[in-house]
């Protein structure tokens, strides 16, 4: 039997970049999203959800400027929206 051929040439790779504290916050913001429930709630209830979970992130990364807080805030209210249904396409016979 053969000996596999081992490549003794290997590059080293980069380390992966650490995520930036916005990507932590909006990846958060996401599971946040998908563990409670929001997508399909009512719009008042998403609104005091939003309130209160901006409040909390805006907490957790005090880093983040109030510009990508309301970044945030966007991208978690349009990804609690339900999926759009594909519209159907009838064609005339």
């Amino acid at each position: 039997m053969a000996k596999p051929v081992r490549n003794n040439n290997r590059q080293s790779r980069p380390a992966a970049a650490a995520p930036t504290p916005f990507e932590e916050a909006r990846d958060e913001l996401f599971q946040h999203i998908m563990q409670c429930g929001v997508v399909g709630a009512e719009v008042e209830d998403q609104t005091a959800w939003f309130d209160e979970t901006m409040g909390y992130l805006t907490a957790r990364y005090p880093e983040l400027n109030e510009t990508e807080h309301q970044q945030l805030r966007t991208l978690g209210e349009r990804f609690a929206q339900p999926p759009k249904a594909r519209q159907q396409q009838t064609s005339a016979a």
